[in-house]
């Protein structure tokens, strides 16, 4: 089994990149899927937000209201931390169990971990034997989030910045993609992409 970190900032294209590697042969284990897991309720982290933040932030059904959550941790810095601590923690211990239950399925799995915040919470932090970001210009990024999810330009942009800069994020790269282009462009990175987690594969 090899396992790669796969990480990229808000409307970079992280999930279809995720999406191609998967149609290429990877398990792909996503972190934001086990995050949402981990704050439903019965989850391992609901009942620890709901302490921190408040009935504000409990929709009718007992579920977590995203937005609303959202809405207080990105105007809040030392909010958004204590999110990040009550989650990542439940987050990690989850996906370290898929990553073993996917190698013991599957001695010769190619295990693709997406990890939005990989950047934040540092590379080391996950059993990656390498790490692909995905990178476009912050304006992409903005018109993207824009035109496909009807955010407000001063929202992208305070979502944007909440996060790592580009220059962190490549930094922990091992493999850059660029998704500035079209979708021909995008299958010819993830070509070059998947011949690097091959190489290590072997």
């Amino acid at each position: 089994m090899v396992v790669v970190g796969l990480t990229g900032g808000i409307g970079s294209g992280k999930s279809t990149v995720a999406r191609l590697l998967a149609e290429r042969g990877a398990v792909v284990i996503d972190a934001d899927v086990v995050a949402r897991e981990a704050v439903a309720p019965g989850g391992a982290a609901h009942d620890a937000v709901v302490e921190r933040f408040g009935p504000a932030v409990v929709a009718a059904g007992g579920e977590i209201d995203r937005p609303a959550l959202a809405a207080m941790v990105f105007a809040d810095e030392a909010a958004r931390q204590d999110l990040n601590g009550i989650v990542h923690p439940a987050v990690r211990a989850e996906v370290l169990e898929r990553v073993a239950a996917a190698g013991a399925a599957d001695h010769d799995a190619v295990v693709v971990l997406d990890v939005p915040l990989l950047a934040e919470v540092g590379r080391d932090r996950y059993p990656a034997a390498g790490v692909i970001v995905v990178d476009v210009p912050v304006d992409t990024a903005i018109a993207r989030l824009i035109g496909s999810r009807g955010l407000t330009e001063e929202d992208a942009r305070a979502r944007v910045a909440a996060q790592a800069t580009r220059a962190e994020r490549r930094a922990i790269a091992d493999v850059v993609i660029d998704n500035s282009g079209d979708l021909d462009h995008l299958q010819n990175e993830v070509d070059r992409a998947w011949a690097w987690v091959v190489t290590l594969a072997s």
